[in-house]
C-alpha cells in the first residue's frame, strides 16, 4: 500500500512546523504505512479569506498538485468550510485543517469505550456548524423540497440526525461518568492519597507511570499515544518523625496516567474530555511534565499551553508542581534547568530521567513529603493550629467567623497524618490532620501568632 503525500501548509516558526509534522506523521491508523510530507509551504497569516492561506500561495500548491500527484493538503489551522471547498476546487485534492487531522489522531488512539464517545462526541460538535455551510456549497440548484410537496430538505435532516445522535453520546458518557465516579468513591474509601500525571503530549507522562507502577502501556514517539485514564497503584517510602528517632513506612498511593495537551486545542475537543481531565485534576497532587530536552521557546509554549487548559478547567494551583522530564543525556544539564527554572519562574523544579531512573528517588521523596507529615503516634492531639499570618493576611481579632466560632477537637491519630494547605485566608499556613479523617468534614480552631 502506498503511502498518502502530504502537502503541508503552516506557520514559519520553528515549533509550529515541528508540530504539524509530527500531527501528519501521527494521524495514520495503525498497520497503515505513515503519510509522506512531500512540500512544506509555511505563511505567517493563515486567515485569508479565501483559502485561509494567500491566492499566491494556492496557486503554487496548484502547481505543486499537479506535478507531484499528492493526495492531501494539511493546512495547521482553523478553516471554514468555504475556505476548505475553494481550496478543493482549486487544487483537485483533499483539504484537512487542523482540527480534522487531531480528530483522526484521536479516532486512530482510542481503544476504550469512553475515550471512542469522547471523540465521536468531538466530531459532532465539529461537524454540526459545517453542515448547513456544505449544503449551500455543494447542492447549487438541484436541491427540491420533497417529492411532490414542500418536504424536508436534506440538510434539515443531516442536522437534526447529528443533534439526536450528540444527545445519545451525551447520555452514554453521562452513564460511563456515573460509573467512574462510584469507582472513585470506592478510591477515596481506602483513604489512599492520588497524584496524577499531566504534561503536554508527548512529554514522558506515560514512561514515568510505567517506571512508578511498573507496568508496561505502550509509549510512542507519536503524539496522543493514551487517550484513556489509567490508574494503578504504587509504594513510596514516607518517613515519620518521633521527637529525634526516624522510621521508614511504605505507603500506597494511586497514580493516574491521562491525555496530554497540545496547543491550540479547540474549546470543544476539551469539552468533550473534560470529565476524564476532571478526575485526574481532582487528585491531591498533580504532576505537571516538562521536556527539558527541547528548546527552550518550545517548553515556554508548551509550558503556556499545559497552563491556559488547567486554568480553563479552574485547577488549584497549590496541587500543580512542574517535574523536568527526559534529563538523560542532556549536555550543561545543571546550567541548563537553572535557565529553564528561570525562565518559567520556577522554585526548585524537581529533575528526572525516567529511562535511566535519575531523579526518581528524589521525586518520591517530594511526593510523599507533599502528601505526608510528621506522626505524632499514639498521643492525643489536638486539632487546633497555630498560624503566622502574612501581609495582608488576617490576624488577631479580625478572623473570619467561620473560624472562630469553631471548636477544638481532640483525636486520636494514626501512624501517617495528612497535610494539606489553609487557603481561604490568604495565608500558605499548613494544617495537620490524621490521615484517617481525610475526605471528612472537620471543624478547626485557629490561633494566630501576633
Amino acid at each position: 500500500m502506498n503511502s498518502t503525500k502530504v502537502i503541508l501548509v503552516t506557520y514559519p516558526d520553528s515549533f509550529s512546523l515541528q508540530e504539524a509534522q509530527s500531527l501528519v506523521e501521527s494521524s495514520s491508523p495503525s498497520m497503515s504505512p505513515q503519510p509522506q510530507v512531500v512540500k512544506v509551504i509555511t505563511q505567517k497569516y493563515l486567515n485569508h479569506a479565501r483559502y485561509g492561506l494567500g491566492s499566491g500561495k494556492a496557486e503554487e500548491i496548484k502547481e505543486f498538485v499537479k506535478q507531484s500527484k499528492a493526495d492531501q493538503i494539511v493546512v495547521d489551522e482553523h478553516l471554514t468550510p468555504k475556505q476548505i471547498h475553494n481550496l478543493e476546487k482549486l487544487t483537485d485534492a483533499q483539504v484537512i485543517d487542523r482540527e480534522r487531522l487531531i480528530l483522526n489522531i484521536f479516532h486512530s488512539r482510542a481503544t476504550t469505550i469512553e475515550a471512542k464517545l469522547q471523540i465521536e462526541l468531538a466530531e459532532v460538535k465539529y461537524e454540526m456548524p459545517r453542515v448547513r455551510e456544505n449544503a449551500k456549497l455543494t447542492s447549487g440548484s438541484t436541491e427540491r423540497a420533497g417529492k411532490g410537496g414542500m418536504g424536508e430538505y436534506t440538510v434539515d435532516v443531516k442536522f437534526r440526525d447529528l443533534k439526536r445522535r450528540m444527545t445519545f453520546i451525551k447520555k452514554k458518557l453521562a452513564d460511563a461518568h456515573t460509573k467512574r465516579e462510584l469507582y472513585r468513591q470506592q478510591r477515596l474509601k481506602t483513604k489512599m492519597p492520588i497524584v496524577s500525571l499531566i504534561g503536554y503530549t508527548s512529554s514522558g507522562k506515560t514512561t514515568l507511570f510505567n517506571s512508578l507502577t511498573s507496568e508496561n502501556k505502550e509509549i510512542s514517539s507519536s503524539l496522543f499515544t493514551t487517550l484513556s485514564t489509567t490508574t494503578r497503584s504504587f509504594r513510596i517510602n514516607s518517613n515519620i518523625n518521633d521527637n529525634d528517632n526516624k522510621q521508614e513506612k511504605d505507603s500506597s498511593l494511586l497514580l493516574i496516567d491521562t491525555v496530554g495537551f497540545i496547543s491550540r486545542l479547540p474549546h470543544y475537543m476539551i469539552d468533550a474530555f473534560k470529565s476524564t481531565l476532571q478526575e485526574s485534576l481532582a487528585a491531591d497532587l498533580i504532576l505537571l511534565l516538562i521536556d527539558a530536552s527541547e528548546k527552550f521557546e518550545d517548553i515556554r509554549i508548551k509550558y503556556n499551553s499545559c497552563w491556559n487548559v488547567l486554568d480553563e478547567l479552574k485547577v488549584d494551583k497549590s496541587k500543580v508542581f512542574v517535574i523536568l522530564t527526559k534529563c538523560d543525556g542532556v549536555i550543561g544539564l545543571s546550567e541548563r534547568i537553572d535557565k529553564i527554572a528561570n525562565d518559567l519562574s520556577l522554585s526548585n523544579p524537581i529533575t528526572i530521567s525516567s529511562k535511566t531512573g535519575y531523579g526518581i528517588h528524589k521525586l518520591k521523596t517530594m511526593i510523599a513529603h507533599n502528601l505526608y507529615s510528621q506522626s505524632l503516634s499514639g498521643e492525643e492531639y489536638s486539632t487546633k493550629v497555630k498560624t503566622v499570618p502574612e501581609e495582608g493576611a488576617y490576624s488577631r481579632g479580625n478572623r473570619p467567623s467561620y473560624l472562630s466560632d469553631m471548636s477544638k477537637q481532640n483525636r486520636k491519630i494514626d501512624s501517617m497524618t495528612f497535610e494539606y494547605t489553609l487557603r481561604k485566608c490568604g495565608t500558605s499556613s499548613h494544617i495537620i490532620l490524621p490521615a484517617s479523617m481525610v475526605g471528612q468534614r472537620v471543624r478547626i480552631s485557629v490561633e494566630t501568632l501576633d
